[in-house]
């Protein structure tokens, strides 16, 4: 038998199978109460919307271009809608600031490419979004805890990133309602990121997944909007903005964007080239038609009852949880931290649940780099109705008791 394993790069050892993307199979299962996807729910895609944009795409004559091979940048009318977009967000630029990626993952897979060497270091929170880690993995870095507000200096990170050998390459975080806590980077934190980025001279990657998805509180400026008010220009920025339609309109199109400087956008569309040459042209199309007919309306719609589960959810848990447990309330997104006693662990935890319970979550140590986190879960309420979430908090708190010392 050949033995395959003595043929790959070594990186491909880093390269592990997704929790995340194996706990979705059970959303097939019509017993399991699922809380584990952080998926949109189906119901609410604008599906009439898409298929009128595709139907326009094939009656006006636009087909021809939509079927054919595109520019790697992405397509223009789309960029030029995004470059108003990002306006409203306090981002000036224009749309050669804007390259459209396949999903944001394809834009968190190019810049792991385009920034880490083997050894070097990317500072990430902890715990942060799975498919990160997983994109930056290949790649072959050493991982240190990303703390906005915390009281590492310069020095320390260097000093690590020194001892692991290599340098600090980049600060990658989600400031608004991050996969998977829910949590928000206040704005002193933004301001002490980019401070931590001037200081070291490495690379900001904002992880704007969720930006739209605010259901209260105040609205904060993005890192970049931050960083454009102190140096004039995007020209002048670090940071690199990754948004994505996922979210919004719907995940299967797969089409995402990166805002930044010129310079890294130049190199982006380089990699996009050897890669896969373009975002699919008619699905660009497509999201630009849906987009500048009604984003604001979607957007209305889909945070109107994700709002309502998030704050059923809360309810649940404060309703059946035991005091033991402790949990996130964020102001957005679709997810809620919950934090376990020490003792407990998540994986085995999840294990009962599907077992005796017929509940699903995440466990949280997938989401630490440093394999800490065991004590930890994350709930999704994106997909879940007012009465799964009822009867399936209900059942978690039930075990959970159950599980207590």
């Amino acid at each position: 038998m050949l033995d395959w394993e003595k043929i790959f790069a070594t990186r491909s050892s880093r390269m592990k199978a997704s929790e995340i993307r194996e706990l979705l199979k059970l959303l097939e299962r019509p017993d399991i109460i699922s809380f584990a996807g952080g998926i949109p729910d189906p119901k609410l895609f604008p599906a009439e919307e898409f298929k009128e944009a595709y139907a326009d795409i094939f009656a006006s004559g636009k087909s021809d271009a939509a079927l054919q091979y595109s520019v790697s940048e992405g397509y223009k009318p789309l960029r030029e809608w995004l470059q108003g977009e990002m306006a409203k967000l306090g981002v000036p630029c224009t749309a050669d600031n804007i390259f459209i990626t396949s999903g944001s993952q394809q834009a968190l897979d190019y810049l792991g490419k385009l920034f880490l060497s083997p050894n070097d270091t990317a500072l990430v929170v902890r715990p942060t979004y799975l498919g990160a880690l997983q994109a930056f993995n290949a790649y072959e870095p050493t991982y240190d805890d990303l703390q906005p507000n915390g009281n590492r200096t310069p020095a320390s990170y260097e000093e690590a990133a020194a001892s692991a050998g290599g340098k600090v390459k980049f600060a990658y975080f989600s400031a608004d309602f991050s996969n998977p806590t829910g949590e928000t980077i206040d704005r002193e934190g933004r301001e002490k990121l980019i401070d931590l980025g001037d200081e070291m001279d490495i690379a900001l990657i904002e992880d704007a997944a969720y930006q739209y998805l605010r259901f209260d509180g105040t609205p904060i400026p993005p890192v970049l909007a931050l960083e454009i008010e102190r140096k004039g220009s995007i020209e002048n920025t670090r940071t690199i903005y990754s948004g994505s339609f996922s979210k919004t309109l719907a995940p299967g199109l797969r089409v995402g964007y990166v805002v930044a400087n010129a310079t890294v956008i130049r190199k982006l569309v380089l990699m996009k080239q050897a890669a896969d040459l373009h975002s699919s042209t008619i699905n660009q199309l497509a999201v630009h038609h849906v987009a500048a007919n009604g984003f604001d309306a979607q957007i209305a719609k889909i945070k109107a009852v994700y709002s309502h589960r998030r704050n059923k959810m809360l309810e649940a848990l404060d309703k059946y949880m035991p005091k033991s447990a402790t949990w996130t309330k964020p102001e957005g997104g679709m997810f809620i931290w919950v934090t376990l006693p020490d003792y407990m662990n998540g994986a085995d935890l999840l294990a009962a649940a599907i077992e005796t319970e017929k509940v699903a979550f995440v466990p949280g140590k997938a989401f630490h780099a440093d394999g800490s986190g065991a004590n930890t879960v994350r709930l999704a309420y994106s997909c879940a109705n007012d009465e799964m979430i009822e009867e399936g908090i209900k059942r978690l708190g039930n075990l959970i008791r159950a599980h207590q010392k």
